[in-house]
């Protein structure tokens, strides 16, 4: 936050303590940490709130997006819609092909060809 050394303590020490006097300088001293104390947590705590509406922000756009977006749901219902489709056409287009022949079944069929 602020650079301030020993020595540049050492002197606010020494001219505070020539100013106020030894009498009032604790209570001052008091005083000057109290009021210090006070603004620290003030600047944490408003940094803390908008921490938070920062958050809540990202948090809305992500909502937004996730609406706008397909949801899963719709898209396996989408898939499976496609597959009863499919299933439609490919019925409707089956032609009985030949069944193709077993190997015991060509072996019958070349031995009988042969004789």
């Amino acid at each position: 936050m602020f650079d301030i050394g020993f020595w540049e303590l050492s002197l606010i020490g020494v001219v505070a303590l020539l100013v106020i006097g030894p009498e009032r300088l604790p209570q001052v001293a008091r005083t000057a940490g109290l009021w210090f104390g006070r603004m620290r947590h003030f600047v944490s705590s408003v940094k803390a709130d908008i921490d938070r509406e920062l958050k809540a922000e990202e948090l809305r756009q992500i909502v937004e997006k996730q609406a706008q977006s397909t949801g899963l749901h719709e898209i396996i219902e989408e898939g499976d819609a496609l597959r009863r489709e499919l299933e439609k056409t490919d019925a409707s287009d089956e032609t009985p092909s030949p069944r193709p022949l077993a190997t015991d079944e060509k072996a019958s069929q070349e031995t009988s060809t042969r004789s």
